[in-house]
């Protein structure tokens, strides 16, 4: 019997991250393929007293990895369960600044970027000197983002030197990382679906209220059509960052395109109902090839 297992976090209980789960069980039913849903932490997954490691999921054929705990997917994968994404993929998308890290000097372009130096002390004295160097070399409005987050709750803009340092002082113990602001393009920007190397589906997402363009911030989705410089974009990313599944966020630039985010387990609801295209079916079926048909 072929066999499959899903996992999403321990603690999410969002409605995008369910439907997803459903959506996949369904496609991969019609392809006969028996899907068994966990959450993290609900299965055997650590370290014995040996040093080896102990997966009661170890048997499943693959598993579609809807969580970003970097050390359970790392367990996971050591011990020889195939992953989609692998423990690699998602850890390079989950930390922001890891990822641009990762793509700097591979000819993607991305609005200039300055990681924040790390801080261990909630007690320490304000860094004025590094934030106004930052400011000059950026310009206002800054753009401020955690390295960990989604949906757009941990992003922040800071239009003068006070706001800029009024977000330092709430985020300064957590890993961000400060970005140039694209005027041109405040609460717009383009979704593509990259599956397998290959784009799947795209939208423009848009907001009137937000400098953020999130559906789940009250942005609207269109279907959009990328061109030449977009898909050569976004697939350039999913490529070097060796995904199999991925929502590449694309800036549009008075020069051109920028890359803004890689999301590595990017919702299906969205851009489903805006396009038309059956994006759950189309990554259980890049699946199914990868494991049943080589």
């Amino acid at each position: 019997m072929k066999k499959g297992a899903i996992i999403s976090n321990a603690y999410s209980r969002l409605t995008p991250v369910e439907n997803q789960i459903k959506k996949l069980k369904k496609e991969f039913a019609l392809m006969g393929v028996e899907i068994n849903e966990f959450k993290n932490g609900s299965f055997d997954l650590y370290i014995d007293g040996s040093g080896k490691i102990v997966n009661s999921l170890k048997n499943y054929d693959f598993c579609v990895y809807l969580d970003k705990d970097k050390y359970s997917s790392h367990l996971l994968e050591k011990s020889g369960l195939r992953l989609f994404n692998s423990h690699r993929a998602i850890e390079a998308c989950d930390d922001k600044m890891l990822t641009f890290a990762l793509l700097a000097d591979r000819g993607i372009p991305v609005p200039a970027t300055v990681p924040a130096p790390l801080c261990y002390s909630p007690y320490a004295e304000p860094a004025e000197n590094f934030l106004k160097e930052t400011a000059n070399k950026l310009g206002y409005p800054v753009i401020i983002k955690q390295c960990y987050g989604s949906r757009g709750q941990s992003v922040y803009k800071a239009e003068c030197f006070s706001e800029l340092k009024s977000v330092y002082e709430n985020l300064k113990t957590l890993p961000h990382l400060y970005q140039r602001c694209i005027k041109e393009c405040l609460g717009t920007d383009i979704r593509v679906i990259v599956i397998g190397g290959k784009i799947t589906a795209a939208m423009k997402r848009s907001s009137e209220t937000d400098f953020r363009s999130n559906i789940d911030l009250g942005g609207k989705g269109e279907k959009f059509i990328p061109d030449e410089q977009i898909a050569e974009l976004c697939l350039k990313t999913a490529k070097i960052l060796n995904l199999d599944y991925c929502g590449v966020d694309v800036l549009p630039d008075k020069d051109g395109y920028l890359l803004c985010e890689v999301n590595s387990n990017a919702f299906f609801d969205g851009i489903e109902s805006v396009t038309g295209i059956n994006v759950a079916r189309a990554y259980a079926e890049y699946i199914f090839n990868e494991i049943y048909a080589k």
